[in-house]
């Protein structure tokens, strides 16, 4: 009992540890960040034909914590997979310590692949409509927290969402997951993120058409990628337990 006491103890002081470097990270990336904060916001706004315009002062200072959170967190993400990956070493196999290892860089990639996908494609197209749709009706005249509470919306659900076909083969490759049970989700996932693709864009049918179906086509990507992660893992396994017959024969 006092054994299995010292090791929950043990598994918390690691736990802390790697939550307290994630943290250092965090805050090291938004330090530089906010002192670059500047350049950052004339990067965002240097294809926009009028300058933005605040509310308060408070508004600024919301500016600058939330373009620095968000290269933060896109910085310290590497760091973040890093001690996730050395807080669940000790209960891996070998051959599950160089497929998590492995994930590391991907988790980064697709994070980053997710931002650009939802900046670089979602998010004009989105601004493009809304203000052609008001155009000889109304001045168009953005709020910086309007405008970048509406590029949040439109780009950061997308650098969560593209992590799922790194998330789903991970799981599987541990036995967590199977592509079968994703099979069997998968009306009840479409439903989800549906839901959210029309949470997080303007109502009308083209700007949900455009951010549905790169979700449920991640959904898809994700189920086949389990399938193969599957398939090699069960492949794996046979010919172990075909090693450990023929030594035991």
């Amino acid at each position: 009992m006092q054994e299995k006491e010292l090791n929950v103890i043990d598994h918390l002081e690691e736990l802390r540890k790697r939550l307290i470097i994630s943290a250092v990270a965090f805050i090291v990336f938004f330090i530089i960040s906010f002192i670059f904060v500047e350049d950052i916001y004339n990067w965002f706004v240097k294809d926009l034909d009028t300058k933005l315009i605040v509310l308060g002062p408070s508004d600024i200072l919301w500016i600058y914590f939330m373009l620095s959170g968000v290269i933060a967190l896109a910085g310290a993400i590497p760091v973040i997979a890093l001690q996730i990956w050395l807080f669940v070493r000790p209960a891996l196999l070998p051959h599950e310590v160089k497929a998590a290892l492995a994930y590391i860089p991907a988790l980064f990639l697709l994070f980053i692949g997710g931002l650009s996908f939802g900046y670089f494609v979602i998010f004009p197209t989105m601004l493009q409509f809304l203000i052609n749709l008001g155009e000889g009706m109304f001045e168009a005249s953005f709020t910086a927290e309007k405008y970048f509470s509406f590029l949040l919306n439109m780009t950061l659900p997308f650098a969560v969402l593209f992590e799922l076909p790194v998330i789903a083969m991970f799981l599987t490759s541990l036995g967590l997951l199977n592509p079968y049970v994703l099979r069997k989700m998968r009306r009840y996932a479409y439903f989800v993120l549906i839901v959210i693709a029309v949470c997080i864009t303007p109502p009308d049918f083209i700007s949900d058409f455009l951010v549905i179906v790169p979700l449920l086509l991640l959904y898809e990507v994700s189920l086949t990628l389990s399938k193969i992660v599957y398939k090699r893992k069960m492949k794996r396994e046979a010919q172990l337990e075909e090693i450990l017959a023929s030594e035991e024969a």
